[in-house]
This record gives C-alpha cells, sequence and structure tokens, in this order.
C-alpha cells in the first residue's frame, strides 16, 4: 500500500501521465482536423477576462475550458465564452485532463501561479502564466525545473517586453550612445486614499470554494477582501504593487539593460496612511545595485518608488542615466549631457582665492548631437503612468498593433488600458511557441529573474529595510539565513505534497 497522501497519489495518476516531447511537426498533428489550438482558462476575474477576450477572436484558437472557483464568475465566464464545446470546471485539475487543450493561461491570485504552472507542464500543457511569477524566488526555479523535465512553453505576462519602445530602447543602450550608463529611475504612483475599507470576519459565500481559493496559502479565516480583487493587499496572497506593477518596468528595464538581476537590494516603507485592513506597503522605496555589464562597465543602481496614496510624478518619469545622455523610458527619447570643462561647474560665490581652481571660457555643447537638450514639458505629470515604463508606448501603437497580434475579424477598436496591444502580441507569441515549439519573447526564465528582484526588495522591506546580498549566477542570498528562509514558501497540506509529487523540492 501506498505511503504517498491521498492527494499525491490523485496527482501522480492525473499528471504523470504527460504527454512525451514531439517535433513541432508531430505537435501540430495533435491539434486536430480543424488545427486549431485548444486553450483553457484559470480565473475569470479582471486581467482573466481581458485574456479570454483576446483569445476568443483568434481564428485559430477554440476555447475549450474555464475554470474559477467561484460559481458566478464560471457561470458568467462560459457564457462570456459563448463556445458550446467549452467545458466548466470547479477544479482547474479536471479541466487539465483534457487531451484537446494544449494550453492553459493561469490568470488567479498570485499564490497560485507556480503550482498551477507546475501542475500544468506535468499535465502535458502549455502555459500563459500571468506575472508576478512567483511570490516566494525558490518557486521560480520549481517552475523552471518543471518546464525541462516535461518539455513545456511557458510564457509568462511581462508582455511590455513587446512594446515597440523597448525593442528600441535595447538598441540605444547597446549602442553605447548615451556613454556609461550608471543610474536608472523608475517608479509606480496613484493615489487611492483612503483605501477600500474594512472588511469583518465572517462565513465564506457558499457559492466560493474559499479552501479551493486558498490553496497552497496558510489557512485564513475568510474576509472579503481576502478573496476576489482585493488579495493583492495581503503578504500570503501577493507581493504588493512592487511584484505587480513593479514587475513590469522592472522586467522591461533589466530587459533592456540585458541584466541577470541585482547583486544588493535594500527597501523601506510600509503601510502608513490607506486606512483599510491591508498588510503590502502603501509607501515602498527600493534601490538596486547591479554588477558591471558592457552598457555600465563599472556597475548601476535602480532607483524604484511606490505610492499608493500620492500620485505626483516629476517632469522626468521613468529614466536610463548615462554620462553622455539619458533615455526616457516610454517615449524612448533621448536627452543629451551637456559636455565642456568640469572646473565651471565648480560654484563660484565671490570667486576663488589664491591657489584654487580656474576658470575657463569653454562653452558647453550636447555630447549627442541632434537630441534633445532638456526632457519635454509636461512628461510624466500627475496620472501619466511613470511606473508603466514603456507601457504608454503600447498605448500609442492602437490598431497597428492589435492587427500585427492577428487577432479575428472585428477588432479595429483601440487598446482599453496601457499594454493591452503588447498582451495580444504576447497571445500571438505563446500560440506560435506552442505550435513551433520555439522559445517565446516573455519566456519564463526572464519572468523568473525579475520575480526575484522584486521578491529581494518585499525581503528586504519585511526585514527592516536591511540591505540583502544577492548572488545572481548561483541565485542565492549571501551571507543572511533569515532572508534566505523567505525565500523558500510553505506550502499548506495536501498542497505540499502535490507539489513534491512532479518536482524536485
Amino acid at each position: 500500500m501506498s505511503t504517498e497522501p491521498e492527494g499525491a497519489q490523485a496527482t501522480r495518476r492525473g499528471f504523470l501521465t504527460a504527454m512525451t516531447a514531439v517535433s513541432a511537426a508531430s505537435y501540430n498533428r495533435i491539434l486536430g482536423a480543424n488545427n486549431r489550438v485548444g486553450i483553457g482558462f484559470i480565473g475569470f476575474g479582471l486581467i482573466g477576462k481581458q485574456h479570454v477576450a483576446g483569445f476568443k477572436t483568434y481564428d485559430d484558437v477554440e476555447i475549450l475550458g474555464l475554470s474559477d472557483v467561484y460559481k458566478p464568475r464560471l457561470e458568467e465566464g462560459l457564457a462570456y465564452i459563448g463556445n458550446p464545446n467549452c467545458k466548466g470546471y470547479a477544479d482547474f485539475r479536471k479541466m487539465y485532463e483534457d487531451k484537446n487543450i494544449h494550453g492553459v493561461v493561469v490568470a488567479t491570485p498570485d499564490h497560485w501561479h507556480a503550482l498551477m504552472t507546475i501542475l500544468a507542464c506535468a499535465a502535458g500543457k502549455d502555459v500563459y502564466v500571468e506575472k508576478p511569477l512567483t511570490l516566494a524566488i525558490d518557486e521560480g526555479k520549481w517552475m523552471l525545473q518543471a518546464e525541462q523535465k516535461y518539455n513545456r512553453i511557458v510564457v509568462v505576462g511581462t508582455q511590455r517586453r513587446h512594446n515597440r519602445a523597448v525593442l528600441e530602447a535595447r538598441k540605444t543602450v547597446e549602442s553605447g550612445i548615451l556613454g556609461k550608463i550608471h543610474m536608472a529611475r523608475l517608479g509606480s504612483t496613484r493615489n487611492i486614499y483612503p483605501g477600500f475599507g474594512k472588511t469583518p470576519v465572517e462565513n465564506p459565500p457558499p457559492e466560493l470554494d474559499y479552501d479551493m481559493w486558498l490553496g497552497p496559502a496558510p489557512k485564513k479565516p475568510y474576509q472579503a477582501h481576502r478573496a476576489l480583487y482585493h488579495f493583492r493587499w495581503f503578504w500570503d496572497y501577493s507581493g504588493g504593487q512592487m511584484t505587480n506593477l513593479g514587475a513590469h518596468s522592472i522586467d522591461q528595464l533589466q530587459y533592456v539593460m540585458n541584466a541577470k538581476g541585482p547583486v544588493l537590494v535594500a527597501s523601506t516603507g510600509g503601510r502608513f496612511v490607506l486606512e483599510d485592513d491591508g498588510e503590502t506597503p502603501d509607501v515602498q522605496d527600493a534601490w538596486f545595485l547591479y554588477p558591471p555589464s558592457p552598457a555600465a562597465p563599472n556597475g548601476w543602481v535602480l532607483a524604484f518608488t511606490m505610492r499608493e496614496a500620492n500620485a505626483y510624478r516629476d517632469t522626468t518619469g521613468g529614466v536610463i542615466m548615462g554620462t553622455k545622455g539619458n533615455l526616457l523610458f516610454g517615449s524612448n527619447q533621448v536627452v543629451t549631457e551637456m559636455r565642456g570643462d568640469p572646473v565651471n561647474q565648480i560654484p563660484r560665490f565671490l570667486g576663488h582665492p589664491v591657489g584654487g581652481p580656474v576658470y575657463t571660457n569653454t562653452p558647453s555643447v550636447p555630447w549627442i548631437e541632434g537630441a534633445l537638450t532638456a526632457p519635454p514639458a509636461g512628461r510624466g505629470g500627475a496620472g501619466a503612468g511613470e511606473g508603466r515604463g514603456g507601457g504608454e508606448g503600447a498605448a500609442a501603437q492602437g490598431q497597428a498593433a492589435r492587427g500585427a497580434a492577428g487577432r479575428g475579424a472585428g477588432s479595429g477598436a483601440p487598446p482599453n488600458f496601457p499594454g493591452e496591444a503588447a498582451m495580444y502580441l504576447n497571445h500571438r507569441d505563446f500560440i506560435n511557441s506552442i505550435r513551433t515549439r520555439q522559445k517565446p519573447l516573455c519566456d519564463l526564465l526572464g519572468g523568473h529573474r525579475v520575480a526575484i528582484t522584486c521578491n529581494l526588495a518585499n525581503i528586504s522591506l519585511r526585514l527592516g529595510g536591511r540591505a540583502i546580498r544577492w548572488d545572481p549566477d548561483k541565485e542565492q542570498v549571501i551571507g543572511d539565513k533569515e532572508a534566505a528562509a523567505m525565500c523558500t514558501p510553505r506550502y499548506r497540506a495536501p498542497w505540499d505534497s502535490v507539489l513534491r509529487s512532479v518536482v524536485k523540492v
């Protein structure tokens, strides 16, 4: 008789019959007579519905499954999909058993992303998983292990890499025109004061499977804010805005700078002013030290700021700073620095006494010919979305980008949120990767690396702001046992056994 827990045995029966590795040509043969890719969705919330809206208009895709633990959303989602062949599931694992589903979209609360992706890989499914990829650093390692072990394609919802401005920014950095890069600044600011209020402890609604909603997270009494949408303000289910909005802009920056990750992270902040029952910060500042690279031969620093109760932004916005010029994130405009005699930058006051520096008449001229000499007026004012990095570039692409994404007929409406066009490009990349087995742009490794960066900031903050040293090659905390322990999550039973049944932990 097996000594494995019941949950683990069920997982082995249901998931270790995974599809064997196949070539791109043979993979296409199993798509079916109509050569359409079968897709299943987990989660029909704010972002999940947005994904469904995109995939259901693709002519070469058929939505065959939808799973949600909240029955009214499951019913609404099935009606919205409008496909009589689409089945609804209260338990996502049942949906994974459908061999006609080739890929799944994980759009659940953050604490479920890792395990659902791992189990999907074990079930022979390719995965599109929303960001943030993880709540704890080791989860990303387990996901990579599953992707490789089961020969799967995993695309991460860091879709703003697809923005034209981001791709151009990478070329600008590689060109060396900015000189020696030494600093970058990003942020995410808005004002939701006084917050969303407080909700009492009560019984969960009967139409919500709260225990399944919690999944591997700790067992906590039900509050309305500990479930639909508002989960993102609690450490058990989210990393706050650092891993939410921060993941987008930091991923873009690491991609542009071709950086694996930082070597030192420090972060301070807290939940200071919002009058609600949330836990994650409403103010957070983080500093990241990155190692030397071709663009930054002596290393560089990222300063990231997040505010939830004040939307003021300076006029510069996100920027990459070099000795010769600055790259404005989003618009991708280059603003030159001025070259002159350094001695002329010394304050003059009444003049230097004998023996001091001697000023010259050397005029200052632009380091970069033809570049802007100052940021455009009004850039990055309140509400401009500084922290969304290149997101504004996606909105500007409008209908052209949506057309490039290959959506079905009748999709000419402009994007309804920053980055929507890039989301549809990421959808197409996912479908193409399912067919060709080629590496996607927003791959799992990149999603893992940005999750590491964001999670390290939260570890530092939760440990009182102390600096965390990190080895981006070995992916290990250096010299801090308490911080290192926070890299590994503790899954609640039986999900801890389920995890161990498919990957090495």
